[in-house]
């Protein structure tokens, strides 16, 4: 926790987070709890793939699947830009991994996405395409060279037990990739077993998150277990991966994290592990938690363009995209919900073309059940209308720690277009002089909802938890909320043709109030005397006192370490207000 944290609102935490996690927290950071993590990681062996050991296999590669001439030619350019990085981003690569401060240094997240070994799946898909063209010396030398640079438990990269499990996961699947697996070199069961060893050294640490460290680390140390041949290790990696998802994962397959990205690297992981688990014909997921699995495809296919495979922005979202076998890169989930709909659902999402799917030698699966046009799940609501638009309410209960001040935030779609949106996430630690990236566009300004007095629902605590979560509750067309200062906001959603009405009712103790609309940018819009306009939409706001309403210069984030002016359309009114009413009124489409 940061400094600023009273000791009024570290007790207030077991509340909002429930015992386990705090607990669990205070465990890792104990005198204790550090000593055993210490005591996991001394030593400081030098793995033989540095000094020369091989750690891909030698033999010719498999023959390469049918894939489409174009995603072939995409692999082996992929391929050929593949060089070493600088691994360490400023961060000193022989402290003590255990006691450096990922913050310390700038923003470690960048540095930890390079260390991920996403390069040698592609290097293994390139050298089945392309046997003679060099691709599995330069994984070797790619290795090599990171090794090399991040000994063993030293420096940034083995920081965080959910970058060794995600390397791990990376590096197993290229070895699977290439018939490897079965039968590792010594200098790649020496790489797995130091990864695993990392993991497993700050268990509690992965637990008190509640978020992807808590699935992606087992997940890591059963990928681990199943290519050193150890079953039994095997065997209780995947239970504790099963504990997890029935944890995190809500029936209606909503996940502890709200946020696109993250529920997709969710799914990515699940995927890959069962996978592996399949080639070795060793169990995974039990039964309750592959429902759960199978849920969570449906949540993220709910919220994903079919036609482009943009997801919202909603949470935190880190431009991740892991075990890329299509090369459809952060913007295009489509490939992650296909190869996850098959693995984990015994389905189809629609998009039966993936050449990701193609490369795993996965079978073609009958279509997942049509969505329903409105649905409700935990923490969300979604509606549909016609011409292809759709809304998203953000909505309670908050049973696991919210990443964003966003309650209530409405995002609309017309078609591919994200018209009404989240301000994105910036930067984790931002650059000097962008330090207000991240508490803005985490903070109730950055979202399409109410504002009351200037401040963000919830008090900040740390970087990454707010305290004194507001209360919630479902109303038949919408959401409701009631922050700590008593201040409530209900949200309904209502449809009439090509037209969306959101009527905002508030009510409570504060002074004035905002409600912004983010818009999406480069729309040509102009400010109205009672909203904005432009070719993509028309927004008016009533209310039942003054108003005064101005098209205003905001921020969002189209993709990590981004920040970028966007427009935002700005009502705002002072006491005694208690209904607003916004009208959006989207063009018509060509019948």
């Amino acid at each position: 926790m940061e400094k600023r944290a009273t000791h009024m609102q570290l007790l207030g935490a077991v509340r909002w987070l429930g015992p386990r996690p705090v607990l669990l927290a205070a465990w890792h950071r104990s005198p204790a709890g550090r000593a055993l993590s210490e005591r996991a990681l001394r030593g400081r062996p030098t793995p033989s793939v540095v000094t020369g050991g091989r750690c891909l296999p030698g033999d010719a590669p498999p023959v390469p699947p049918s894939v489409a001439p174009r995603h072939a030619g995409e692999v082996l350019a992929r391929a050929a830009l593949v060089v070493a990085a600088d691994w360490h981003g400023g961060y000193d690569p022989a402290a003590p991994a255990l006691a450096l401060d990922p913050y310390g240094a700038g923003d470690i997240r960048p540095v930890w996405e390079r260390s991920r070994w996403a390069e040698l799946p592609l290097l293994a898909q390139a050298a089945r395409l392309d046997p003679g063209g060099g691709h599995l010396e330069r994984a070797e030398a790619l290795v090599a060279d990171w090794l090399r640079a991040n000994p063993p438990f030293r420096g940034p990269n083995w920081v965080c037990g959910q970058e060794a499990a995600l390397r791990a996961l990376h590096f197993a699947l290229a070895l699977a990739l290439l018939g490897g697996e079965a039968a590792p070199t010594t200098a790649a069961r020496e790489l797995l077993a130091l990864h695993a060893r990392r993991i497993a050294a700050t268990p509690a640490y992965a637990a008190a998150q509640d978020n992807n460290h808590a699935v992606s680390e087992p997940a890591g140390l059963l990928a681990c277990a199943l290519l050193l041949g150890d079953r039994r290790a095997a065997a209780r990696e995947a239970a504790r991966l099963s504990t997890r998802v029935r944890r995190l994962v809500a029936q209606c397959g909503a996940f502890a994290q709200l946020s696109a990205g993250y529920h997709r690297l969710l799914l990515d992981v699940l995927a890959v592990a069962t996978w592996l688990c399949r080639r070795f014909d060793a169990p995974c997921l039990d039964a309750p938690a592959r429902e759960r699995a199978a849920a969570a495809v449906a949540w993220l296919r709910r919220v994903t363009d079919p036609a482009a495979g943009a997801a919202p922005r909603l949470g935190h979202e880190d431009g991740s995209a892991f075990a890329d076998l299509s090369l459809a890169g952060p913007a295009d989930a489509r490939p992650s919900l296909e190869r996850a709909a098959r693995l984990l659902a015994g389905r189809s999402a629609g998009f039966v073309d993936d050449p990701g799917c193609a490369w795993l030698d996965l079978p073609p699966c009958p279509p997942m059940p049509v969505a329903p046009p409105d649905w409700e799940s935990e923490g969300m609501r979604g509606w549909a209308g016609e011409g292809g638009a759709r809304a998203l309410l953000r909505t309670g209960p908050l049973r696991f720690r919210p990443g964003h001040a966003d309650l209530l935030h409405l995002d609309l779609w017309d078609g591919p277009l994200n018209l009404l949106r989240d301000g994105g996430t910036g930067a984790y630690n931002p650059p000097p002089g962008r330090a207000w990236w991240h508490a803005h566009l985490t903070g109730t300004a950055a979202h399409n909802t109410v504002e009351f007095d200037g401040a963000d629902q919830m008090p900040r605590l740390s970087r990454f938890l707010f305290a004194r979560w507001p209360e919630t509750g479902r109303l038949p067309e919408g959401a409701w909320m009631r922050d700590h200062r008593g201040n409530r906001h209900a949200r309904m959603v209502r449809r009439e043709g090509r037209a969306w009405l959101v009527e905002d009712r508030v009510s409570g103790g504060f002074a004035r109030l905002a409600l912004r609309w983010r818009l999406a940018p480069d729309g040509g819009w102009r400010g109205t005397a009672d909203g904005a306009e432009g070719p993509l939409a028309r927004l008016t706001v009533t209310a039942d006192a003054p108003l005064a309403c101005a098209l205003e210069q905001g921020w969002e984030s189209p993709a990590y370490g981004e920040v970028r002016a966007a427009p935002v359309l700005a009502a705002r009114a002072a006491a005694p207000v208690s209904r607003l009413l916004t009208r959006i009124e989207l063009p018509a489409r060509a019948a």
